[in-house]
């Protein structure tokens, strides 16, 4: 029945910012620029583009083949291809991981729509740099305010999401994409015109291969994974939306694109106006937060109203652009919920904000108010980043190319590849190269040298 029912995406745009939203949201506007800072600038970039573009694209086609062929949520198409083996197990791996990163990504989701009612009421006006880093602290520690914030964008998200595939994602990726990418470009502007931005342009585009560890490795496989929603179920789920005439391949490398695109934007937006009103790069999480308060009072101190307004409009953006990746991690578990425990779209969708709501609380609350709640002496927060990012989505990549290179019978592969013999394919020899050796070993072998082995 679940098959029968089946909802599509009604078109190749509705399919390319969908999937794109899924990341291209706080996925690069916010972790992209903090990583960056974080691992050396230019260096890490160029990692990270790699990362995408040899690692993490084939194993998104890779699994755009096992979500259409299935036509079911993750955990269902993983066991339905996977057959009495351990591959089996990824699509519950997958919906676990989409679980544990809703529940700190609405945290972030949260803070990104206190920032609209605050640059609303002029809060950011003429603030110096030390007062806008101690704003964030206040208000990340504050016990209460974060929590209701986040609990907000879970009730807009969960309204997307009862709107099902074409009258919800759809629509909603379709307003909110187009709307973000015009306003990044604006404050990019904004951004590298204030005085000393030079040396923020400087360290997102000259590397210093001095930087490159293993732990920097690990960073950029993970934002990468992360960035194209790899391992956590989300590409897997929308592609058994897509149609039978979708092209796996070019939808991949269109995607990939527009990702590789706003990260390096979101770096232009961010390293100028840091280097530029003082702040380190590697200020953390919160490194977005702290430093576009300056960019809007700087670069338009000409025309004060001027800058409210795009002030405004920024933060507004930039929380639609949370939703568009927090829906596509909450249509996961949805769909997980709808199809393996039989109940309506509407109730699985209200469970699914119900435990994601309690679990943006505590790792809210890790960060101030419950400071005891800590994994491994790291606030539960971070280590949902930490755990999700660079160790279950990698970890999930792998098992895709294994299951997609190893265990499906080629030709249904190369059926999926082609859209059954309609399209020529000439990329496939490469693609199945990939996904059975580069993939896997490249993978492998960043987290052996994670662990000290090579």
């Amino acid at each position: 029945m679940a098959q029968l029912e089946r909802a599509k995406f009604g078109s190749k745009l509705g399919v390319i910012l969908a999937t794109a939203g899924s990341a291209v949201g706080l996925g690069n506007v916010w972790r992209f620029p903090y990583l960056a800072g974080e691992n050396g600038g230019a260096a890490f970039m160029l990692l990270y583009i790699a990362c995408v573009l040899v690692l993490g694209m084939p194993c998104m086609v890779a699994e755009f083949i096992v979500g259409r062929r299935a036509q079911a949520n993750a955990a269902r198409a993983f066991s339905t291809l996977g057959g009495r083996t351990p591959m089996a197990l990824v699509g519950y791996v997958g919906v676990l991981t989409a679980m544990l990163i809703i529940g700190y990504y609405a945290v972030v989701s949260g803070w990104c729509l206190e920032y609209v009612f605050a640059s609303a009421a002029g809060q950011f006006a003429n603030v110096t740099p030390e007062q806008a880093a101690g704003y964030f602290a206040d208000f990340e520690m504050h016990p209460f305010k974060p929590v209701v914030w986040m609990a907000l964008v879970f009730l807009a998200t969960h309204w997307v999401i009862v709107h099902g595939v074409r009258d919800g994602i759809e629509r909603a990726s379709k307003l909110m994409m187009p709307a973000l990418f015009v306003l990044l470009l604006v404050v990019v502007a904004a951004s590298c015109l204030l005085p000393g931005a030079g040396a923020g342009v400087e360290f997102l585009f000259k590397p210093d291969f001095s930087k490159l560890t293993g732990d920097v490795f690990l960073a950029a496989l993970g934002q990468a994974f992360f960035s194209l929603s790899i391992g956590m179920g989300c590409m897997c789920t929308y592609a058994s939306y897509f149609s039978r005439q979708t092209r796996l391949g070019s939808s991949a490398m269109q995607i990939g694109v527009i990702v590789i695109l706003v990260a390096v934007l979101a770096g232009l937006m961010i390293f100028p106006a840091a280097f530029s009103v003082g702040i380190k790069p590697d200020s953390g999480p919160s490194l977005i937060f702290i430093t576009l308060p300056n960019v809007f009072a700087k670069a338009f101190g000409f025309a004060p109203a001027l800058g409210y307004v795009v002030a405004v409009m920024f933060y507004v953006l930039l929380t639609l652009a949370a939703l568009t990746s927090l829906i596509s991690l909450h249509e996961v578990c949805t769909a997980f919920v709808h199809e393996e425990l039989h109940v309506t779209r509407k109730r699985a969708a209200a469970v699914v904000t119900a435990l994601g709501v309690a679990m943006g609380a505590l790792c809210s609350l890790s960060l101030g108010g419950w400071e005891w709640l800590q994994v491994l002496g790291k606030p539960l927060f971070e280590q949902c980043d930490f755990v999700t990012g660079q160790v279950l989505m990698p970890l999930g990549g792998l098992l895709i190319c294994l299951l997609v290179g190893w265990h499906l019978p080629h030709k249904l592969v190369r059926d999926e590849f082609t859209n059954w013999g309609t399209l020529p394919g000439r990329s496939l020899g490469l693609f199945v190269l990939c996904v059975k050796y580069v993939c896997p070993i490249g993978i492998a072998l960043i987290f052996l040298n994670q662990l000290g082995v090579v």
